[in-house]
């Protein structure tokens, strides 16, 4: 039986990974999976049981407690502890405090070993921060995503307000900022675009152009 491929994306937020990747596994056909949405699921958790995200004692006495179970198909299920939380992972004050969840090792331990698991059983393309580093040092092909900030910036406002959200553009890059800090500051696993891993600037690019410039790269590496 041959090995699952692994494409990894990672890349700022608001840089349209998870639009990359859900059009990669549309045209190559395998599933998507976004890794931001376990650490999601921890934050929600903490949230849930009263727990502030920057209390790491807290986080980590009580991760035990947590199990998460991800369905892929048609869209992305995710489940804590049984109990289906895919839309309530997109609450503003979960993307509020999900880079302080994500920056305790003892978290991205939980999650890296959860992604490891479903990585060896099928072909993925998977997105985050830290997928062609860490997660997935040996997957098939690697991207890096960036895009200028303004442009990051506008782009997630306009998502948030497709679904309702109305939020200031001050408000959407003070927000982008502070996570990209945390990202690329963290001592355990920082943001950073992996040495074999082909760098796209987006700013310029619509959604069918980077899909098209994704696979000539695919299928570059892939000859």
């Amino acid at each position: 039986m041959p090995s699952p491929i692994i494409i990894a994306i990672d890349g700022h937020s608001a840089c349209g990974k998870s639009t990359l990747a859900r059009d990669l596994a549309s045209r190559l056909g395998i599933h998507y999976l976004d890794s931001g949405a376990l650490y999601r699921a921890v934050c929600l958790y903490c949230l849930d049981l009263g727990i502030h995200p920057e209390d790491r004692h807290a986080v980590i006495h009580n991760l035990d407690g947590l199990e998460i179970q991800i369905s892929l198909g048609d869209y992305l299920k995710v489940m804590n502890n049984g109990q289906e939380v895919t839309e309530r992972i997109r609450l503003p004050e979960v993307t509020r405090w999900v880079s302080e969840i994500s920056v305790v090792p003892e978290v991205r331990r939980k999650v890296n070993e959860i992604l490891r698991r479903i990585g060896k059983q099928q072909s993925l393309v998977m997105d985050g921060r830290d997928i062609g580093t860490v997660v997935f040092p040996d997957a098939s092909v690697k991207f890096f995503l960036t895009a200028d900030k303004m442009v990051r910036a506008q782009r997630r406002q306009n998502e948030l307000q497709s679904m309702g959200r109305e939020i200031s553009l001050e408000k959407v890059l003070e927000n982008l900022e502070h996570r990209d800090t945390i990202d690329s500051t963290r001592e355990d696993s920082p943001l950073r675009c992996a040495e074999d891993a082909v760098l796209i600037d987006n700013t310029l690019l619509d959604r069918s152009e980077q899909l098209e410039l994704a696979m000539s790269y695919i299928r570059l590496i892939s000859s």
